[in-house]
């Protein structure tokens, strides 16, 4: 099987236009190459869930759609539930940098948002949130989702849940970016650009979002150069894949102890510009998650959308440059919901996981 390294086009290369049809026929190449995604027996309702920046945005999404199987989640650079309703003018103005002409929602508009969507049955009640933990954290250096936005999120969850099961975690110096130890190239820690992955001293989000959410945790561990596995995507993108905005391959980690079934799963949502096409494996091997896993049976899953810049090559037209998760409707109305293309592409990814092994 192809390491992860390999089972992208590398980013230095699709950065320049006269070469995307290579690009195009080396990922296409490599999700053939790409192995199935392993029926592994996890326990579906123990699943975690997190993400930075869309993707924060994106666990947010599916721990509201599917919170009678999720116990928590972790947002960096997030914000609540449907913030953006469809508008990629919301999400640009009030959901990342809100002022008096573009305010965020207040609370009891999220909070009726959030029951109109349970009501009409497209997310589960929110009685399924009860016992989940919640982890955030903010950078006081990010002026790409600003602080008021993770308030505003809290606010939402506060209430759901009791005080103590909502951890507040913020840096002062930090940027807008996943914080890491692993990473061996890191970005200044008040910095915010590409690959979004940050060195704040020993701060450690991966492993104290996963402590919150699955904890206590033994020590981490380094796993071996091949232990994250890169995976067909298209067999649970639906009847046209391309519609989803979501990559061929994803990857996953799966610990020794977890191949005869039995283990936990959490999903690890990239942020946006920082899709395999973007930067290879550099997010799955150092955002921090995968020595947690391997050192505590978590099946990490990575799954991936890609940069989209108008046809897909199906029926669909999808402005996606950036590489970022649905959360203001690019993909579908239904984005934030159960229906929702790339919410649903995941959950049947976890229900594959959860399928007996073989044997």
């Amino acid at each position: 099987m192809p390491s992860a390294a390999t089972a992208v086009a590398r980013p230095a290369l699709c950065r320049f236009p006269l070469v995307l049809v290579v690009c195009a026929a080396l990922a296409s190449t490599a999700a053939r190459a790409a192995d199935p995604l392993p029926a592994l027996g996890v326990d579906p309702n123990q699943v975690g869930v997190s993400g930075i920046s869309s993707g924060g945005y994106m666990a947010v999404q599916y721990h509201f759609a599917h919170g009678d199987s999720v116990v928590g989640a972790g947002v960096l650079a997030g914000g609540p539930y449907e913030c953006a309703s469809g508008s990629t003018w919301l999400a640009l103005t009030r959901c990342m940098a809100p002022r008096f002409w573009s305010p965020l929602p207040e609370p009891a508009a999220m909070r009726e948002r959030v029951e109109r969507r349970r009501a009409e049955g497209r997310i589960d009640g929110v009685a399924a949130l009860s016992g989940d933990r919640v982890w955030l954290f903010s950078g006081g250096r990010d002026e790409t989702v600003e602080g008021p936005v993770m308030d505003a999120l809290a606010t939402l969850y506060a209430g759901y849940l009791p005080e103590a099961d909502v951890v507040r975690e913020n840096l002062a110096d930090a940027g807008h970016a996943m914080i890491s130890v692993e990473e061996p190239a890191p970005n200044a820690c008040d910095t915010s650009e590409p690959p979004y992955i940050n060195r704040c001293g020993d701060f450690d989000a991966a492993g104290r979002l996963l402590a919150v959410i699955h904890g206590p945790l033994a020590d981490p561990v380094e796993p071996p150069p091949d232990a994250v596995r890169a995976f067909d995507q298209r067999p649970f993108l639906g009847d046209d894949p391309a519609a989803s905005g979501m990559a061929d391959a994803g990857y996953v980690l799966v610990p020794p102890a977890c191949e005869a079934g039995g283990c936990r799963v959490h999903v690890a949502f990239h942020g946006c510009r920082q899709t395999s096409a973007q930067i290879g494996d550099r997010f799955v091997q150092n955002a921090g998650y995968i020595e947690w896993g391997w050192s505590n049976d978590l099946v990490i899953l990575f799954p991936q959308v890609r940069p989209t810049h108008g046809w897909t090559g199906g029926f669909s037209w999808l402005f996606n440059p950036r590489g970022c998760w649905d959360w203001w409707g690019y993909t579908d109305t239904l984005y934030a919901t159960r229906e929702g293309r790339q919410v649903r592409a995941v959950r049947r990814m976890i229900d594959r996981l959860a399928e007996s092994p073989p044997g």
